[in-house]
Parts: structure tokens; C-alpha cells; sequence
């Protein structure tokens, strides 16, 4: 009976620890104390994730053959004037305000984030 109320008592530590763990990572740009520095911060959060989706889309394109990097393109390319009118749409409830430029860089960042899930899930269902 006691081996078995450590082992619970152990368990209950070990999930105690992953949990608060867990709570204790950071978003990005939650130490920024200005807006300004938010907006720059939230700036350089987008490059990084234009940059991971720039890397995505070229491996994702070494695989096809000439049609599907024909197809591939022109999604593409219809996708990024979506994303930049819908991110510009959600910036403009903010218009004129210090917040618009970040408001603008989070959708941005988050959005593409999303596309290169979706290219490095393509990715995974080619390879299969």
C-alpha cells in the first residue's frame, strides 16, 4: 500500500512539474514594454515566418514535377494576395492607431505559420 502512495505521490509531482513548466514558456514579443517595440518585435516574428514558409515552399517544390511547380506557383501567388488583403483588413479596425502595425504583423506571422503547416503537411502526404 505505501509502494503504490509513492508511486501516485511521484506521479502527481512529475505532472505538477510538466504542467507548471508548460505555463512558463514564452509568446513571442510578451517582454516588449512599448508599442513601438511590439510592433518591431512582432515585425521580425513575421520575417522568421516568411522565412520558414520560403524554405517549406522550396523543399516542397524540389519534389514536384514541371506541372505541379506550374500549379504550385499560381496557389501560391493567389494565396499571398489573400493573405496580405485579409491581414490588411484585419489591421484597418486599428487605422491610424500605433497598434495597426502590430495588429497586422501578428496576422501576418500567424497566417503564415498555418500555410507552411499546410505545405510541410503536403510534404508528409508525398513522401507516404
Amino acid at each position: 500500500m505505501k509502494l503504490a502512495l509513492s508511486i501516485f505521490m511521484l506521479f502527481m509531482i512529475v505532472v505538477g512539474y510538466a504542467v507548471g513548466q508548460k505555463q512558463k514558456s514564452k509568446q513571442p514579443c510578451e517582454d516588449e514594454q512599448t508599442q513601438g517595440g511590439m510592433n518591431i518585435c512582432w515585425g521580425k516574428e513575421f520575417k522568421k515566418a516568411d522565412a520558414g514558409l520560403n524554405k517549406t515552399y522550396q523543399q516542397l517544390m524540389g519534389m514536384l514535377d514541371a506541372d505541379d511547380k506550374t500549379q504550385l506557383k499560381n496557389v501560391e501567388t493567389a494565396w499571398i494576395k489573400y493573405r496580405d488583403a485579409n491581414c490588411d483588413f484585419v489591421g484597418s479596425q486599428f487605422k491610424g492607431g500605433t497598434m495597426q502595425p502590430m495588429i497586422y504583423a501578428i496576422c501576418m506571422t500567424d497566417v503564415t505559420n498555418n500555410r507552411t503547416t499546410e505545405l510541410k503537411n503536403q510534404i508528409k502526404d508525398r513522401n507516404q
